[in-house]
């Protein structure tokens, strides 16, 4: 796995350049939790004022991938561990509601959406290109929650999906390594087919080991790495 801030996109001027290639670097973890984001130094690298650098910041910081201190400094959020079952317990009510809500009311149309999503999650998987990854992986469950026709519960699952990317990054790199990539796809595909059959039991089971599986490989990732300097506790609330 090579640095994937190579991402193509169409590059823009001003704060929304600054904001999507911070960003990007933060999702991908090139930027590592509690770095310094020094504004000057933003400004130089981007051949730009401050200001921009500035505004691209606050936005991220609105969506809580940056923390702005009292001291006026600015680092990359950290990623709670200790609170990681709570974020666990979540997003596991949200997937499971969200994918129940798709199976009785998603029509063809919906249908259509979820699978051209999940294709693209299997063209980005094949590219192992994490940041790809996961936006794709985003992308597919929105569809899902689309499907449900509740615009609460769906603006509530993104912000979750949006929240845990880094840790998904990590995970993505764990399946990697034990080569049970395959689980991404497969998992998605039963959903879907859950979905198009209308069975909102099983949707619902689905989704639900959906999330113990990203619980479980995450926490496996983080005891092998950082486990000599960081507490961790297999959270229960998702069982």
């Amino acid at each position: 796995m090579g640095d994937e801030t190579d991402i193509k996109r169409a590059k823009g001027t001003g704060s929304k350049f600054a904001y999507e290639t911070i960003r990007d670097e933060i999702l991908s973890l090139t930027l590592a939790p509690g770095a310094l984001l020094d504004e000057t130094a933003l400004a130089d690298r981007f051949g730009m004022s401050r200001s921009p650098v500035r505004e691209a910041l606050i936005r991220l910081a609105g969506e809580d991938l940056v923390v702005m201190l009292a001291n006026r400094s600015t680092i990359v959020a950290p990623i709670d561990v200790t609170s990681f079952p709570k974020y666990v317990e979540a997003l596991d009510i949200a997937q499971r509601m969200n994918t129940r809500l798709a199976a009785e009311l998603r029509s063809d149309a919906d249908l259509k959406a979820i699978a051209k999503r999940q294709r693209a999650f299997e063209a980005a998987v094949k590219t192992g290109k994490h940041l790809a990854m996961s936006e794709a992986n985003k992308q597919f469950h929105m569809a899902i929650a689309d499907a449900g026709k509740n615009p609460y519960l769906s603006g509530f699952y993104q912000r979750l999906l949006d929240q845990g990317r880094r840790m998904l990054h990590l995970h993505f790199q764990y399946l990697e390594r034990t080569h049970d990539g395959y689980l991404l796809t497969d998992e998605h595909a039963d959903m879907l087919d859950a979905i198009r059959a209308r069975d909102i039991p099983r949707a619902d089971a689905l989704a639900h080991a959906h999330t113990r599986q990203f619980r479980d490989n995450f926490i496996a990732f983080m005891q092998e790495n950082y486990s000599a300097t960081m507490p961790l506790a297999t959270p229960q609330a998702a069982e």
